[in-house]
Order: C-alpha cells, then structure tokens, then sequence
C-alpha cells in the first residue's frame, strides 16, 4: 500500500480533484493538503511523514515543501505536476491531465 499526497495551495480545486479522483484506486491512500497557511486543509509535517510519495502541483509548491519539510522528504518521492491553477473542483480537463500524468509515478 502507498500513501500518496496530493498539494497544491488552497486545498479547494486541484489537491482535492487529485484526491477525489485516486480514492478509488486499489493499493494506493490518497489525502491532500494546501501550502497556504488558510488552506482548507493546510500541510503539516505529519502528512510528509505519511506519504511515500507527495505530488505537487507546481514548482513553487514544491520549493515551499522543500523548504519547510526537508528533513521529513528523505525517502520520499516529490514530484512537480505542471499543473498551473487554472481549473475549478472536478473539472473534467482537469480530470484528464491528472489521470494521464499521475499514474506513470505509481
């Protein structure tokens, strides 16, 4: 089993599409959080420790994950989706992009 986080900054739109869309996948625990301080859910060294993998959904997330969190990313899998904030929750494009990039990572 894997556990894999999804971030991106609010934790409205992209993280939780992410999450919503993996939650049914076998042998895979999915969550999601937000770089934001006012995030809806917002990220804590907790969730770091917990995922084998963290999916990013820009690069600037991903330098505030590695900032805040280096010591927690050892052994972990951190990777950049690319995916600027340019879709609402559930979006079907979104939807597309998700499940064309994220499972060639798990």
């Amino acid at each position: 089993m894997k556990n894999v986080l999804f971030v991106c900054s609010q934790n409205k739109l992209r993280s939780p599409t992410a999450e919503q869309v993996f939650s049914g996948w076998e042998n895979i625990e999915v969550s999601s959080a937000g770089t934001n301080n006012d995030a809806c859910n917002p990220l804590s060294s907790d969730q770091i420790e917990w995922a084998d993998i963290i999916f990013v959904m820009e690069k600037s997330h991903r330098n505030k994950v590695l900032r805040q969190y280096k010591k927690s990313l050892i052994g972990k899998r951190l990777v950049c989706l690319d995916i600027p904030d340019d879709y609402d929750y559930m979006d079907p494009a979104l939807i597309r992009i998700l499940e064309a990039k994220i499972p060639r990572y798990l």
